[in-house]
């Protein structure tokens, strides 16, 4: 046999090269979009906001909202009486308790100017409340209900329709997204993370610090609804909803007069958020819109 020569050394060496390089394309991750660089979150299921349960259709996943008296004039007391029907066509009269209430019922005039949240009653087979609707435009409104056989109660189903209240209306410019708002009582509620805008399609936890009319960092808040707070979002073009569920259980004290919620946005804009909370005997309602990439 013969000895070796450099040039078979040197073929050698170059085979190690390109089998050790091909070795390393092979299991290199496949770069992704132009997002590769960063590790994509996970979101799981339970997560998820529940599939078209956000308000822009009056029917969903076998529910449909029926309307019997719609409201048509303004006032500070003007009735409104609808049923939900089930899959079968009946109307239903029971659901699961969400925040102790059976039915959340909201309506939003379509600036964000205008606000409501009751709890209607249920009178036969048919739900009433009264909303306070002193000037015109165009507006939405929303029941909220998790139905008794549902397989995700942290989901409710939400169905919304459209309504107009005639007449003047004075237009509001919806606020444009900021790190703090004051409440109509005085009470100045911030962001922790300041007007940071927020991903959407990923859970989150946003942080909200209160401060009492004093300045005075609020130490623990009155129980409301079951909750330390209540909160719920709208996209202010779309007019979807959206619920933000709060992470500390009731009677926690406060850290720093902190309240947070978990959220998950999934479509792009502004949102108007709208916390609802209990201090000094009443409820106390702050607005603040944020943005949504």
């Amino acid at each position: 046999m013969r000895k070796p020569r450099l040039t078979d050394w040197l073929f050698l060496a170059l085979a190690l090269v390109i089998g050790t390089a091909a070795v390393f394309v092979a299991l290199r991750p496949t770069p992704g979009s132009a997002h590769s660089a960063h590790q994509q979150p996970v979101v799981t299921a339970d997560l998820l906001p529940a599939a078209h349960s956000d308000g822009l259709s009056e029917a969903e996943s076998g529910y449909r909202f029926e309307r019997v008296t719609t409201p048509a004039v303004r006032g500070p007391e003007v009735p409104v009486a609808f049923r939900i029907l089930g899959p079968d066509g009946r109307p239903v009269t029971r659901f699961l308790d969400n925040q102790t209430k059976q039915m959340h019922f909201f309506a939003v005039r379509d600036d964000m100017n205008v606000f409501q949240h009751v709890h209607p009653r249920l009178e036969g087979d048919t739900w009433h409340t009264n909303l306070a609707l002193t000037d015109g435009g165009a507006y939405r409104m929303f029941a909220e209900f998790v139905p008794l056989d549902t397989k995700d109660p942290k989901h409710p189903v939400v169905l919304g329709v459209p309504f107009t209240v005639p007449g003047d209306t004075t237009f509001v410019p919806v606020p444009a997204p900021a790190a703090d708002t004051v409440t109509a009582t005085g009470y100045r509620v911030a962001r922790v993370d300041g007007a940071a805008r927020i991903p959407s399609m990923r859970a989150q936890v946003l942080r909200f610090a209160l401060r009492g009319p004093d300045g005075t960092p609020l130490t623990a808040v009155d129980p409301h609804l079951g909750a330390n707070g209540h909160m719920t979002g709208f996209h202010t073009m779309l007019l979807s909803a959206t619920h933000l569920h709060p992470v500390q259980p009731l009677g926690v004290a406060l850290a720093d007069g902190e309240l947070t919620f978990h959220s998950l946005f999934s479509e792009r804009g502004e949102y108007r958020l709208f916390l609802e909370f209990s201090h000094g005997g009443r409820v106390h309602t702050a607005a603040i819109t944020v943005a949504v990439d």
